[in-house]
């Protein structure tokens, strides 16, 4: 089955899923415009990576700060293959496959060496490489652009200027920018779904049955180093993919686009407010924190300007634009105080009491 036999559970969360779903789907005809496409782009990838990262911290119970470089092995991998090689369809599978094995042999390394003792240590190892691997790609200038990063071309079909069909679809022109986009999103949920028949196997059963107790699950039979180790190769490779997606999307990538702390914090946030362990939650986590990342700051300065016309005090100053970030931070810590499995917990528990 094409959700690997375990749909969402509970009607809302099942609606709100599909909802997402079809708005991801259908966002060119929908929401027309560049920051409308660029969010939902952003969606998808954020998406994409909460689902590996969920794999990882909710089902292994493994907390992790290399996340973001596997995610920028990818972005890395795909650019510099089709800035060195040309905007070709062999550079991007040439530089997926390089990003691929890059992370796996990072990945494996990472798991053997530390999963052997306590998890603490696990956590620790991942925030040094990853902290190394940024200052890597930052003083590389010959290899990365260093700071400034790499611009690139990429095939034909997916350049602003292509144009798919000559006519309108739905008052829509279709060109590059959409073939890049539904190249995204399908790749997204291909990637998406293999990580969900993962967690739905065997092998994902397990990963639960270590997280809740491991000397048990050593006592059983289980060798925990391998499995963990496996979760985090796999964890690895989904991450690698929405870096791939994300460079070509932005036909650029850089340290900031990359390997930026605040990406492993925002993948962060999207498992913790979705939900972890679920995989579905990273899907409304990232639909809730990319739409409150981009709009936000909007909707604050329209209630700041109200709030000023109307001549309230201190509001306008508390709902100055610049206070997003503020907000934010409060959404995301009442969403934890409130909800603290995420809103797929919360969702289902819901459902499972109505009558």
């Amino acid at each position: 089955m094409i959700l690997s036999g375990r749909p969402p559970r509970g009607r809302t969360l099942q609606a709100l899923v599909i909802a997402v779903t079809l708005a991801l789907a259908l966002a060119p005809f929908l929401f027309p415009g560049v920051k409308p496409l660029n969010v939902a782009a952003k969606v998808c990838v954020y998406a994409l990576l909460g689902a590996s990262y969920d794999l990882l911290l909710g089902y292994a119970g493994m907390v992790s700060f290399a996340h973001v470089m596997f995610f920028g092995v990818g972005s890395y991998g795909v650019g510099l293959a089709l800035y060195g090689l040309g905007p070709s369809w062999g550079a991007v599978a040439l530089g997926l496959a390089a990003g691929l094995a890059v992370s796996t042999l990072l990945a494996l390394a990472i798991g053997l060496f530390s999963l052997r003792v306590q998890a603490i240590f696990f956590t620790m190892v991942t925030l040094a490489v990853s902290y190394a691997f940024n200052v890597l790609a930052s003083q590389l200038d010959w290899l990365t652009g260093g700071e400034d990063g790499r611009s690139f071309r990429v095939p034909e079909i997916l350049q602003p200027g292509f144009r798919l069909i000559d006519r309108e679809a739905f008052g829509v022109a279709l060109g590059g920018r959409q073939v890049s986009y539904y190249l995204v999103l399908v790749g997204c949920v291909v990637v998406f779904l293999a990580l969900l028949r993962i967690v739905n196997s065997p092998f994902g059963r397990v990963l639960e049955a270590i997280r809740e107790n491991p000397f048990r699950a050593e006592a059983l039979g289980y060798r925990i180093v391998f499995h963990r180790t496996l979760a985090t190769c796999l964890a690895a490779a989904g991450a690698t993919f929405a870096g791939a997606l994300n460079a070509l999307w932005l036909r650029y990538v850089g340290p900031d686009t990359a390997l930026a702390g605040s990406i492993q914090i925002a993948t962060l946030v999207v498992v913790v407010i979705g939900g972890m362990g679920t995989l579905y939650g990273a899907i409304l986590g990232a639909a809730l924190f990319v739409v409150a990342q981009n709009y936000l700051q909007t909707l604050l300065g329209a209630v700041s300007t109200a709030a000023g016309d109307a001549g309230l005090p201190l509001l306008p100053g508390l709902f100055h634009p610049d206070r997003w970030l503020l907000w934010l931070g409060l959404l995301f810590i009442l969403a934890v105080y409130f909800a603290p499995a995420g809103l797929v917990g919360a969702l289902s528990r819901e459902d499972d009491t109505t009558p």
